[in-house]
């Protein structure tokens, strides 16, 4: 029988070195001029899309393990990444708080038990969400993004 707790804590504790390993070599310059996906963002954008969504799963993960189907609220990815002023971002400080998140978000996943796995909130758009089915959706999340930056990567010299 699976074990799907620790399967999604074994993906989400892998992204960070996913990460790392698809932006050895990256320069700053790179990452920003590697442009694509949906959005149109730079791989700096993305990564830090990815930090501030980490952010809000962490979050959301707290209020449903800690409230009795808490409405979760939506948020503008794109609203964000005007107001944080992505475009200006330093990559490695954007991958250094994405990684001090996750590891955070891990460390406190790990302390659940099977039935807080379970533990659920309304979802402004997506309806009824466990911790689990969004954790879920946190890995999934983190797999098309780090594709994403893989494929903008293609479009730079790499040293």
């Amino acid at each position: 029988m699976y074990n799907t707790a620790q399967d999604l804590l074994d993906a989400q504790r892998a992204t960070p070195e996913v990460l790392e390993a698809l932006l050895d070599g990256c320069t700053q310059e790179q990452a920003t001029a590697a442009r694509g996906g949906d959005e149109g963002w730079s791989v700096v954008e993305v990564v830090c899309h990815l930090r501030d969504a980490e952010e809000e799963a962490l979050s959301r993960m707290r209020l449903m393990r800690d409230n009795i189907a808490p409405v979760i609220a939506a948020y503008d990815q794109e609203r964000w990444a005007r107001e944080y002023n992505y475009a200006q971002a330093s990559l490695q400080d954007a991958l250094a708080a994405f990684t001090r998140f996750r590891t955070q978000h891990v460390n406190e996943l790990v302390q659940l038990s099977p039935q807080e796995w379970e533990h659920s909130g309304q979802h402004e758009e997506q309806g009824t969400i466990t911790i689990s089915s969004h954790t879920l959706h946190i890995v999934s999340h983190d797999a098309i993004h780090a594709a994403q930056i893989a494929r903008q990567l293609k479009n730079v010299v790499l040293p």
